[in-house]
């Protein structure tokens, strides 16, 4: 009895930590806490949602941080032709107000009513297009003529136009040839988009702006993309557009000029053409991590010319420094993501065609302008999208988010999240399964 009663003591006695060895199970880690913020991230991105909180989210805070830097940059030359300090940022901030009601609009029209603008919209902006070439009506602003006179500080630049009109049209055209099936055969792909596109190109090259005919150029190569064109027919189109590009390089001295200040090193002559590209340069280096503060930039003084348009993300790195750059960036790609999210995941040609088309022209033309004030790329006097100074440039950028934003909300799993979300009663947690509200004090 003593000997089973001890055997008994021993057995009740809690067993000693088994060290972690050979055949354990392995302690807690933070490669498991990293895995597991990685399916939550993942699982919130796999919401119908997403990509709508994202387009509207990131758009709204590019156009609201623009404001604040075209406010901060234009300063200076506003004074400098004698108006108020306020004077840009006046003008831009009627635009953005403009533009967000078209935004708006935008997100609330069916995809049918999107289709039925596109012919409209192309044959309107082909006539203004041709107007601007009109000698009394056309205006020449920084050596190009593509601007009409609208009456007291308002102008227009239907070539900014021109991109979302091919989108809608080329995006209408390539949905009906795929209901169809004719985009198996090359002639069916080519004819007549690229004619088409090649007409705007020569209609916006007549008045040499170079960099909206390379904005348009990527639009009808994202196209050709998405809809397929097999790889023979997509490098002959781009080699075309390489040598078409290369002579209207090589004939003009201005554009040589540019493409000579890419990696430019030391200090050019005021007169050089290099000197905007040398000073965007010395705008972000002398912002460090943090900026030396809003409002507070050196270059915007006169030394780096267009500080509120072309050269914006410059002032951006001098006065919010790296950390400022950076958040821009993260804002594009969150936007350019949720495009490409939007266009993947559509049964729709024309939503597919539409959204992977706005979401090229905006990444392209972010690129560009930012390739060009990082030095990486010549200078194509693009302004960066939602950001930079101009009127023209954000209207039809605008429409071309809430057309996104309508997709968006067209996703059949997405209305049926925010018809859910109305529904008196009922919240959601994970957009995917519906929790309903309980009385207090039930389990």
């Amino acid at each position: 009895m003593p000997a089973e009663k001890s055997s008994a003591v021993r057995s009740r006695r809690p067993a000693p930590p088994r060290s972690a060895g050979r055949g354990s199970p392995a302690p807690r880690t933070r490669r498991g806490g990293v895995r597991r913020l990685y399916e939550q991230a993942r699982r919130a991105w796999d919401r119908p949602l997403t990509a709508y909180y994202v387009i509207l989210g990131s758009s709204l805070l590019i156009t609201v941080l623009g404001l604040v830097m075209v406010y901060s940059a234009s300063m200076i030359q506003a004074l400098n032709i004698d108006k108020s300090s306020t004077y840009f940022f006046g003008k831009q901030f009627v635009a953005a107000v403009i533009g967000g009601a078209l935004m708006l609009i935008a997100s609330r029209m069916p995809v049918k009513l999107h289709r039925a603008l596109a012919y409209p919209m192309l044959m309107i902006t082909v006539f203004l297009m041709v107007l601007v070439q009109v000698p009394g009506i056309g205006l020449s602003r920084g050596g190009n003529q593509n601007w009409l006179y609208l009456g007291g500080p308002f102008q227009l630049q239907p070539s900014e136009f021109g991109k979302l009109a091919l989108i809608l049209w080329g995006a209408d055209l390539l949905a009906r040839k795929q209901d169809k099936r004719l985009l198996t055969q090359w002639k069916h792909m080519l004819v007549p988009l690229v004619p088409v596109a090649f007409m705007l190109l020569g209609l916006i090259m007549l008045g040499g702006d170079m960099g909206t005919a390379i904005i348009l150029t990527a639009i009808l190569f994202g196209l050709l993309w998405l809809a397929g064109a097999p790889t023979r027919l997509f490098a002959g189109v781009l080699g075309f557009a390489a040598v078409i590009a290369f002579l209207l390089i090589w004939t003009s001295p201005n554009r040589m000029s540019r493409l000579s200040c890419m990696g430019i090193i030391g200090e050019p002559d005021p007169d050089d053409g290099c000197w905007q590209a040398a000073h965007g340069i010395y705008a972000l280096a002398s912002g460090g991590w943090f900026g030396s503060g809003l409002g507070a930039s050196v270059e915007k003084w006169g030394q780096l010319p267009e500080p509120h348009t072309d050269f914006i993300f410059a002032i951006t790195g001098e006065e919010l420094g790296l950390a400022g750059t950076l958040s821009v960036l993260a804002l594009f790609a969150a936007l350019g993501y949720a495009g490409i999210r939007v266009a993947g995941r559509t049964e729709d040609p024309f939503v597919r065609y539409a959204a992977g088309g706005v979401t090229t022209w905006i990444m392209a033309q972010a690129v560009i302008n930012i390739g060009a004030v990082l030095g990486l790329l010549p200078i194509a006097g693009v302004p960066l999208p939602l950001f930079s100074y101009g009127g023209s440039a954000l209207l039809p950028t605008m429409f071309a988010v809430g057309l996104m934003i309508a997709f968006a909300r067209n996703d059949p799993a997405a209305k049926a999240a925010l018809a859910a979300m109305r529904r008196p009663g009922v919240r959601w947690k994970t957009m995917r399964r519906r929790v309903t509200k309980r009385p207090s004090g039930e389990r």
